[in-house]
């Protein structure tokens, strides 16, 4: 009896009756105790001499050890292997490489979780746990408490082992025999395995194909060359012209793309600005001339400070005499059409907005003008 049995289980009515027992059982020093409950009770582990789950500190050094691995191929990569300088940076930046060492560390760290669990402390592939079969396991998921020797070796005495669990306090005990460890990875099962996978892709195979035969006209199994289509360089009957790319209709212009009324810059001068010169518009105007034209015009005169300047470029001077004397036609032409390095700005900017920035222009020039005259003054 003794050399199949594997556990003796001994059922308890209460939690405090499965306590009190653990020391005993323990003292008797028969085989490993194990303790089966239907929730968590405080303080078991302690009782049954469980040490922490080693789980957390494998997946802590295995995280460590995937962000390591990550930062290590990407620093060879990047700064051995094929070095390039991006954004001015050194080649071995690592803050690049943080997205990928997060990924990398957090793959490890699953997989060892994973992994971990179910092979070294659940001991898979084992899948027949005993228990799961005895009689006992009904009133362990509801409402009772089991206290189980388990085995250590061939020279367990099962009925020692009972004896105990009784005096202990158990109101049941039952034995429950060795399971059948012989290992289920055999060539026969590996053989029967892989012809039941190639058996199932070939099946698969042969009825798609056929299907695909039988109702080729069936979707989603139309080719794409027989999906009707519109070829833009092709006669189409759908339009009454008979193309099939269609001309702009005739005296519209697309929305965002609205020209002068004058084709160049001279004839614009003749254009007169319609907005009235209030706070509204003066702040509308220095909210586009600020995302959009303060770049290269920053300082206003001659572009000191401005982006371009410090690339060498040389916008225009808008305090000059020129551009004093500028009509508000021939600023707005410009900021419609472009000049010289100057893009056209005609697609992002709504027309009370060009003429806003023309309002906003001339303030700033007048408050540099009146700056100009104060210093003059000063220095006479």
């Amino acid at each position: 009896m003794s050399e199949t049995s594997y556990s003796v289980l001994g059922v308890f009515d209460t939690p405090d009756a499965l306590m009190q027992a653990i020391p005993k059982v323990r003292a008797s020093k028969l085989g490993t105790v194990e303790a089966y409950t239907p929730y968590a009770i405080h303080g078991i582990e302690e009782a049954l001499g469980l040490r922490r789950s080693p789980l957390g500190g494998m997946v802590l050094v295995m995280g460590i050890l995937g962000a390591i691995t990550a930062f290590g191929f990407q620093y060879w990569i990047s700064a051995i292997d094929y070095p390039i300088i991006t954004g001015g940076k050194s080649a071995g930046s690592w803050e690049a490489f943080i997205p990928i060492m997060f990924e990398v560390t957090v793959l490890f760290a699953t997989f060892t979780a994973g992994l971990g669990m179910l092979f070294l402390l659940n001991k898979l592939p084992f899948f027949g746990h005993p228990v799961l079969s005895s009689k006992s396991i009904k009133g362990i998921t509801r409402d009772r408490y089991v206290v189980a020797l388990e085995a250590e070796s061939e020279a367990f005495d099962s009925a020692a082992a009972a004896q105990v669990l009784r005096a202990a306090g158990a109101i049941e005990v039952e034995v429950l025999p060795a399971p059948d460890r012989s290992p289920f990875l055999t060539s026969d099962y590996i053989l029967r395995t892989l012809g039941g996978i190639f058996t199932a892709c070939v099946v698969a195979g042969l009825a798609m194909y056929f299907a695909t035969k039988w109702f080729p006209v069936l979707a989603p199994m139309k080719y794409i060359q027989d999906q009707p289509r519109l070829d833009a360089q092709k006669a189409s009957s759908f339009f009454k012209d008979g193309h099939g790319m269609q001309q702009p209709v005739a005296g519209t212009v697309a929305r965002g793309y609205l020209p002068t009324a004058t084709g160049t810059q001279e004839e614009a001068a003749s254009l007169v600005n319609p907005l009235p010169r209030t706070p509204e518009v003066f702040a509308l105007g220095k909210k586009v001339f600020t995302n959009r034209c303060e770049v290269c015009h920053g300082a206003l005169a001659n572009g000191v400070g401005s982006l371009t300047a410090a690339y060498g470029a040389k916008p225009a001077n808008l305090q000059a005499q020129q551009f004093l004397d500028y009509p508000d036609g021939k600023i707005y032409w410009a900021i419609v059409n472009g000049k010289n390095a100057m893009p056209s700005h005609a697609p992002y900017l709504s027309e009370r907005e060009r003429w806003a920035v023309v309002d906003y222009v001339r303030a700033l020039q007048r408050a540099q003008n009146a700056k100009d005259e104060d210093l003059k003054v000063a220095t006479r």
